[in-house]
């Protein structure tokens, strides 16, 4: 598929009351400008699973293009990524990401060896574990909390194989899970953080993909309630529309949320800029 050459304006303009610019990436990948600072997390701009899958049961086939050409983002301070899946630590697109920029990469501290194999070098390479924080010189601080795809698995050293992040920008917070189910103590861990956003998956989880390796992650209805019991007040949805095997339509994610209003939620375009704060724009 061809990719878009259309780059991630970081010069977008924040609406009046607005703290931080949103842009969806596809699957779990987003791209967040607070200030003059961007970041992306788990962005998945290449099309290098379509030929490792080729012919199998699961073929990785985009069904949409990426909204971005890694080689053509200026300006990018932080990639985030939250575990060593390729859809999240994609080996295609990481090199290209450092031909007009210089990011840090953060990653699982469990996947370092992977991350440096995949064109992370070593000396723009940062390892988290859960519980861990880091403050970026832009002023971004990141903590690291677990997350369970499907279940909490760790290493040999006990270091978490699958994160989420917690991004606190200015003030703003906002929790990436990663590719995540519920899993025991999420809620009261994630409630004392006092997040304003959370940006979960919904495309379900089933024996079938499981069982023949593509573990997954919250159904719809889970990612509303850990946003309930965590007092979450915004929720955005994603991990749809990119895999036909592992998806989620998006009219029927908007008709089963109709009756929530007791959470703010949103269904995100792909490459479409969106502003949160004290709106959700």
């Amino acid at each position: 598929m061809a990719i878009s050459t259309q780059p991630i304006d970081p010069a977008f303009p924040l609406e009046s009351g607005a703290d931080v610019t949103i842009w969806w990436l596809g699957q779990a990948g987003f791209a967040l400008r607070h200030g003059d600072d961007l970041l992306f997390i788990d962005p998945y701009l290449s099309d290098v699973l379509a030929d490792k899958y080729a012919g199998r049961l699961f073929p990785h086939r985009r069904l949409h293009d990426a909204p971005v050409a890694p080689a053509a983002v200026e300006g990018l301070s932080t990639v985030l990524c939250t575990h060593g899946h390729t859809d999240h630590m994609d080996l295609g697109a990481i090199p290209l990401l450092q031909t007009r920029s210089d990011p840090l990469f953060v990653i699982p501290r469990s996947e370092t060896v992977k991350g440096i194999g995949r064109g992370i070098p070593p000396a723009r390479l940062l390892g988290l574990d859960a519980g861990e924080s880091f403050r970026t010189r832009a002023g971004v601080t990141i903590t690291a909390v677990p997350a369970a795809h499907e279940e909490i698995t760790v290493d040999e050293h006990g270091q978490n194989l699958f994160l989420g992040y917690v991004l606190d920008l200015g003030g703003y917070r906002i929790y990436h899970s990663g590719d995540c189910a519920p899993y025991p103590g999420q809620h009261e861990l994630l409630r004392a953080l006092d997040l304003d956003l959370a940006l979960l998956p919904v495309n379900g989880r089933d024996a079938h993909r499981a069982g023949n390796g593509v573990p997954g992650n919250f159904h719809l209805e889970e990612a509303v309630e850990l946003c309930r019991a965590a007092g979450i007040p915004r929720l955005v949805c994603h991990h749809w529309g990119l895999f036909a095997f592992n998806t989620a339509q998006p009219d029927d994610l908007r008709r089963r949320l109709a009756d929530v209003d007791d959470v703010e939620w949103h269904i995100p375009e792909l490459g479409a800029p969106f502003t949160v704060g004290r709106v959700l724009a």
